[in-house]
């Protein structure tokens, strides 16, 4: 278990990391799932929240897992078992996430948590008895991590009701608060190239999910003899999914990844681009149900479900990816857009509005990469 080398050529995804993402995308596609139950039915807030903290649990295990593998993926067979072991953990987070965003039953949910985080232990571990090097580093992971593990198994039950929000707070804070601590003792090994790749591929299998979106959405304009509406609705789907993958792979992102507080701040950053990818399709599901129950979308609240996910996946893109490459006007005027994305919540047809701006913010990036290309 001896680190990688972080000038490897050719380091790229692996087979095993792959499989790994895909079954964290069926977590989210679940999760999703629930949350559009609950906004569907006015519990805006409610399935919000829900998501946002099962989605938690998604974003870190997955990135934890991730950063990992960047440094110390020796490819043998007790790593792969580990990993595939974590994919159980997953498994577990994604069968609990319905009944923990519906009902607020988030047992399975930190059973299938505290499974994955405790494989990372063991492959620490692994790491402080073969690297003496970074024998530090991974002991602070593995006692670190195993006591936050503690303390959420021992939170369900002993954390009255009226705490239970606040103690995931902290709970949360601490979780975070592990990397910060244990990277002091000496900085892992990351390959920039490997992590932009790895950050990218997740990106592109949650913006997956907005395809069954857009195919329900035309499954529906089918089902009314091509209602123009719904093809409107499948139009706007796959336009602002378009859009999104346009804009967060049209720059080069490997120097985004180096020392220990650029690197952080991009893999925490990720938290909004993942939630938000994973969130919008539920804007479109919302949209068709409530189209084909016959009485419009007129609830601002609904509309949020499509356009604030929206926003956020564009002014996280930006803040992560784009504004280092972008000049100064270009960075005004995709900022704008962005903002008018947000208003398009208050407007009727704020589906189809979102879709044009989002033409517009990807013409935007466009303009800018032909130029530097040129």
């Amino acid at each position: 278990m001896r680190p990688r080398d972080v000038g490897e050529r050719d380091r790229g995804v692996s087979n095993l990391e792959l499989l790994f993402d895909l079954v964290f995308a069926a977590a989210v596609g679940i999760s999703s799932g629930a949350m559009h139950e609950l906004t569907a039915h006015g519990d805006l807030f409610g399935g919000v929240g829900a998501y946002l903290m099962v989605f938690f649990a998604i974003w870190w295990a997955w990135m934890n897992v991730t950063w990992f593998g960047t440094s110390f993926d020796t490819d043998d067979w007790l790593y792969r078992v580990l990993v595939i072991v974590q994919m159980g953990g997953a498994i577990t987070i994604a069968a609990g996430s319905r009944g923990g965003i519906l009902h607020g039953d988030f047992t399975w949910v930190v059973i299938g948590y505290v499974v994955l985080r405790l494989c990372s232990v063991a492959q620490w571990i692994r790491v402080a008895s073969a690297s003496l090097e970074y024998r530090a580093t991974a002991l602070r992971y593995a006692v670190s991590i195993t006591l936050v593990q503690a303390l959420w198994i021992l939170r369900q039950p002993l954390v009255p009701a009226a705490l239970q929000v606040p103690s995931l707070l902290a709970m949360v804070a601490l979780e975070l608060l592990v990397p910060v601590f244990a990277e002091r003792a000496r900085s892992t090994p990351w390959h920039p190239h490997h992590v932009s790749e790895r950050f990218g591929a997740f990106t592109l299998i949650l913006l997956g999910e907005s395809v069954v979106g857009s195919t329900a959405a035309m499954l529906a304009a089918i089902e009314h003899h091509g209602a123009l509406v719904f093809i409107g609705v499948a139009a706007t789907a796959l336009t602002v999914l378009a859009g999104m993958w346009w804009c967060y792979f049209a720059l080069p992102r490997d120097e985004l990844v180096g020392g220990l507080r650029a690197t952080m701040g991009f893999g925490y950053g990720h938290f909004v681009v993942f939630a938000a990818a994973g969130a919008f399709s539920v804007g479109i599901e919302n949209v068709l149900a409530a189209l084909e129950e016959g009485h419009g979308v007129q609830s601002t609240a609904l509309a949020g479900t499509l356009t604030v996910p929206v926003a956020a996946f564009f002014a996280a893109t930006w803040a992560l990816i784009l504004r280092r490459t972008l000049p100064r006007w270009a960075s005004v005027l995709f900022l704008v857009l962005v903002a008018l994305v947000l208003l398009c919540t208050v407007t009727p047809w704020f589906w189809l509005l979102t879709a044009a701006l989002v033409i517009g913010i990807t013409a935007v990036v466009e303009v800018v990469r032909v130029r530097q290309r040129a």
